[in-house]
């Protein structure tokens, strides 16, 4: 079984330190504490998936890394620098697409290069190259209202490309979507990062998308949100779902999950 704990020391060849980070929000009565003493070290290149229950902070933690809701204590440091604000070296992909509906495809692929004042020149092969990586070169005039779910997520991870950031944040990008669907993003998705070697942290409720995308899982307890377990995940790609070895190694993470499911189960019937 190609399984193990990582155990990656803070070093400088952390692309991303995560350190004694906690969250809280709220005052008095009313606080509540998301994350407790997170610590990750994360090399350039991870594919590193954040697995867990609702209510672990997945989700809080990839924002603080993101610098859009800062932690409360511990620091964030990308690339040696501390984490005070979002940058142009991490790229966010959200669930829900956040594209402009009044843009065509081409146009919303293109947005962050126009606001930077990108060449037309290198607009136009940028945005070429990207409409034929991601198969949307058909769409390249439609609007969002007109594309399907699956379409709308593939000009949300072009728009982020085309930026070309080190470091791609991407909260639940494939998650609303079928399993088809899903499957083939995951698909694209693992072949751009096989050639561009970016660092992706990918925040997932899903085992078997945690085990077939990452090079490591990274399991968050149910709130206060901290590190239950660091796995590397040593199997050959491409991965077969259904193989013996994928499947041990969903069982050992569905136990971990569901320990910290319960928790959450029985938090909600506690009324907390």
């Amino acid at each position: 079984m190609k399984i193990s704990d990582n155990t990656i020391a803070q070093n400088e060849m952390s692309e991303i330190s995560i350190n004694n980070v906690d969250k809280i929000f709220g005052h008095g009565e009313n606080i509540v504490t998301a994350l407790n003493k997170i610590n990750i070290q994360i090399s350039h290149g991870e594919f590193v998936c954040l697995l867990g229950p609702s209510g672990c902070g997945k989700s809080t933690l990839l924002n603080a890394i993101a610098g859009f809701s800062l932690p409360t204590s511990g620091e964030i440091i990308v690339k040696g620098e501390v984490v005070k604000k979002p940058g142009p070296e991490r790229g966010m992909v959200f669930q829900e697409y956040a594209l402009f509906p009044w843009m065509n495809v081409e146009n919303n692929i293109a947005f962050g290069m126009d606001i930077k004042g990108e060449s037309n020149e290198k607009r136009q092969l940028v945005v070429e190259d990207l409409l034929n990586t991601l198969g949307l070169s058909e769409f390249r005039t439609r609007f969002p209202k007109d594309l399907s779910g699956g379409m709308r997520q593939r000009v949300a991870i072009a728009r982020i490309l085309a930026l070309d950031p080190p470091i791609m944040l991407m909260d639940e990008p494939f998650g609303a979507l079928d399993a088809l669907t899903r499957r083939s993003l995951q698909d694209e998705l693992l072949r751009i990062w096989e050639k561009s070697r970016k660092t992706i942290i990918f925040v997932t409720h899903s085992i078997e998308e945690a085990i077939y995308l990452g090079t490591r899982v990274v399991v968050l307890t149910y709130r206060p949100g901290s590190v239950k377990r660091d796995i590397a995940i040593e199997i050959p790609r491409p991965r077969d779902s259904s193989s013996a070895e994928f499947n041990e190694i969903k069982r050992e993470l569905g136990i971990l999950v569901m320990e910290e499911q319960q928790r959450f189960s029985d938090a909600e019937r506690r009324g907390e």
